[in-house]
């Protein structure tokens, strides 16, 4: 038999971690070709980790859009209406309120009306009287429940599946197991326009993945594309003399591979020079929305979710596998107080801009391979807040943190629209009929994509990891 070329050794001489880096990984990929084959996942011979993979079975969803309501809007607002609210208005509730981050007090009606939509006759409050318009296209999970009511470890539990540790996010995770179907651009992509979400980049990092899994953060509020995307130009030197310094650069990458083969690490540096420089051309393009028609632009709207709504739409149109939009900096659902103006105000920027979203990728034949999330990190409670100090301003107008049930929705490929899955109880408290936790949420998006949660890991420090950890089911009544 031949000797493996990853253990072959060079003229130059090694030092004891190259060796011991390349006996294993030499011997390390022939049994991963054979753990890997049947999943369809990275084989020893993909140098290029981004590359479009096969998930464990056939599916409709193929890339995903996570608009992330980030600060916890509320269910009893948006989604799950409450008519019972009404009775005990200004009253205790005949049930003592479950415990949440603050002192609450009486039932709170909600200020907005509901009212049926599409076929389906889903009920959606006016707030997303546009979003409504696809009623038969979304399914409202109506009994989702998280693990505290703080935001921090909750922010993490919906994006990494975990409130706690660092672990890879969502977009990494897809990323890692679908690559992507552009090799100009990344294939995971966050947005928020006006600076980070609460927990900042351990929103979209990779976690122990490799890094090349990490989202790309944007502020989308941006409307100069070299503003959107930083240095996506070089204005000091003419394109054909970097592409000479390029060429020089690989040249010298590639001969000092030469003598370390198999390096992941070395060959991810070497793509991510590359990646920049076929940046500079799609990236402009793609972040560019002037070049929508004018129709689209009014369509979607001017505020800064409607331009991070269309920019998401072009860079999956381009083959970005996984675009998350968040609503604004850290925490801009969080209506502690003055709860009627603050959630009008938030869905009237994005609203209007869903609804053409939806429209979009309908028109352009993506809707049905797109899966789209709306939701929080958790919602908000269907009893008044009473005056903290430093909190609500002693306003009592507002919701505490509510993770005990709330709302999400999805749409798209795969899913079954027009529909409400589980129920909470009649004041919109508690999680009650088909509980959903957050890992159930992803179990169901995983396998929308075409992968078994459980068999969908990676191996770190002696473990299989998983998005799911050693939790969640899949919610059949999502699926199409």
């Amino acid at each position: 038999m031949g000797l493996n070329p990853a253990l072959r050794i060079p003229n130059a001489a090694l030092s004891r971690r190259e060796m011991l880096t390349r006996s294993g990984v030499g011997m390390g990929l022939l049994g991963l070709t054979q753990l890997m084959g049947n999943a369809g996942l990275l084989a020893a011979d993909e140098l290029n980790p981004l590359a479009p993979k096969k998930p464990h079975f056939a599916a409709k969803a193929k890339r995903v859009i996570h608009i992330f309501a980030n600060g916890g809007p509320s269910q009893v607002d948006t989604f799950d209406p409450k008519p019972a609210l009404d009775k005990y208005a200004g009253k205790s509730l005949p049930a003592t309120n479950l415990r949440t981050e603050r002192r609450t007090g009486a039932a709170f009606p909600s200020p907005f009306k509901f009212k049926k939509y599409g076929k389906s006759g889903l009920e959606v409050s006016e707030l997303f009287a546009h979003t409504a318009q696809h009623a038969d296209d979304i399914c409202v999970i109506r009994s989702m429940h998280a693990d505290v009511p703080n935001h921090e470890p909750s922010f993490l539990l919906m994006n990494c599946g975990e409130p706690r540790q660092i672990r890879p996010s969502m977009g990494s995770w897809v990323t890692y197991g679908l690559g992507t179907e552009n090799q100009n651009l990344p294939g995971f992509v966050a947005m928020c326009p006006g600076g980070y979400p609460l927990q900042e980049n351990q929103n979209w990092q990779s976690g122990f993945l490799p890094g090349v899994f990490q989202g790309t953060y944007v502020d989308s509020r941006h409307t100069d594309v070299e503003k959107l995307v930083e240095f996506v130009k070089n204005k000091a030197v003419a394109k054909a003399d970097q592409r000479k310094q390029l060429d020089l650069l690989a040249k010298l990458n590639r001969m000092h591979q030469g003598a370390r083969p198999n390096d992941p690490q070395l060959e991810a540096r070497i793509q991510s020079f590359e990646l920049a420089s076929r940046m500079q051309v799609e990236a402009s393009d793609a972040f560019d929305i002037t070049k929508e028609s004018k129709q689209t632009l009014e369509a979607y709207g001017n505020s800064e979710q409607a331009r991070s709504l269309l920019m998401a739409r072009r860079l999956i149109e381009r083959g970005v596998r996984f675009v998350q939009v968040s609503h604004g900096p850290v925490q801009p659902w969080d209506s502690h107080d003055d709860l009627e103006k603050e959630h009008r105000r938030l869905a009237g920027q994005v609203d209007r801009a869903i609804a053409a979203l939806i429209a979009d990728l309908k028109r352009l034949g993506l809707f049905e391979e797109t899966l789209i999330l709306w939701g929080g990190e958790f919602g908000r409670t269907p009893v008044v807040e009473l005056p903290t100090p430093g909190s609500n301003a002693g306003k009592i107008n507002g919701r505490d943190h509510n993770h005990w049930g709330f709302s999400v929705w999805l749409a798209g490929g795969g899913v079954k629209g027009g529909q409400a899955v589980g129920a909470t109880d009649e004041f919109g408290f508690k999680a009650v009929e088909k509980p959903v936790h957050v890992h159930d949420l992803h179990a169901t998006m995983l396998h929308l994509l075409g992968f078994d949660h459980e068999k969908f890991t990676y191996r770190y420090a002696g473990r299989d990891f998983r998005l799911t950890d050693v939790h969640g089911k899949v919610v059949k009544d999502v699926l199409a």
